[in-house]
């Protein structure tokens, strides 16, 4: 694992001072307060690879340092610490992002376990978090005109997109516009023949997911479909599904056969400077 840097916050000074020698002979880098206020204050916050901070028996139940990360953007984790009769500020931690729990007292092989599970955990998502900016994922399917199959593609891919930071999974609509664009390709392209093939082609970014859907049917007239910039289409039973694509994605386009879909959802960023660009 090798020497990280740890900073505990701990009332307790017998606790502080035991936590602090379990911590240093395990190798680790570490700086211990008894002060909230002042551990808030530090300019270095962010250079902490891990923060173990006890949960005061105040108002704010000892969750100042996780509301601070989090209003700063730091991933910091917070491990916190505990006695006996207080699970409901547990809850409440973990509910602001705390990593893990320590029990007070300290177990010397519980505090090695959780430490180095948690630093573990730092790594991999920082290394994540570098790593991410120059990603570009391209993903193909080749399925059989299947509707039971959707369910497991939309969920990899829509994890994907989750990943690279493209949507935010509690906001993102993204979800009905695939949902509809392989339906659409599997009961109108492909009639749900078993025989013909459904190709999806996901190109991922953390700027933009570019979704390609073809299937082997005849294809359409797009001209027939209503206007998608009409809000009162959105109510007619005809073309609903390429009317709801039209309206969720930022591109779409059809080739001239009609059996081939390709659509962009721009990360939310992105659309943003867009429409401030858009506005001046």
């Amino acid at each position: 694992m090798g020497r990280r840097r740890i900073l505990i916050v701990e009332s307790d000074g017998k606790l502080r001072q035991s936590l602090e020698r379990a911590l240093e002979d395990l190798g680790h880098d570490v700086v211990a307060t008894s002060n909230r206020r002042e551990a808030l204050a530090r300019d270095d916050l962010e250079d902490f690879d891990l923060i173990i901070s006890d949960l005061t028996e105040d108002a704010e139940a000892g969750a100042q340092i996780l509301s601070e990360l989090e209003r700063k953007g730091l991933p910091v984790p917070v491990v916190v610490s505990a006695s006996e009769g207080q699970p409901p500020s547990i809850i409440e931690a973990f509910r602001l992002g705390a990593t893990n729990y320590l029990r007070r007292p300290y177990d010397r092989e519980e505090l090695r376990q959780i430490v180095e599970k948690t630093l573990a955990y730092k790594l991999r998502f920082l290394e994540d978090r570098k790593v991410t900016p120059y990603v570009r994922e391209r993903i193909e399917f080749e399925l059989p005109s299947d509707l039971s199959l959707m369910g497991g593609v939309l969920q990899y891919l829509l994890e994907r997109a989750v990943k690279l930071g493209i949507i935010r999974p509690e906001r993102s609509n993204l979800f009905v516009a695939l949902d509809e664009a392989i339906a659409n390709a599997i009961i109108h392209g492909n009639k749900s023949d078993p025989q013909k093939m459904v190709h999806i082609i996901a190109e991922l970014t953390p700027r933009e997911a570019r979704f390609t859907i073809e299937d082997e049917g005849e294809g359409f007239d797009r001209q027939q479909i209503p206007d998608p910039r009409d809000p009162a289409n959105l109510f007619k039973p005809s073309g609903r599904g390429v009317l709801l694509i039209s309206n969720i994605m930022d591109e779409v386009e059809y080739n001239e056969r009609g059996n081939r879909l390709t659509m962009v959802k721009r990360a939310e960023d992105v659309r943003t400077l867009a429409r401030d660009d858009e506005r001046k």
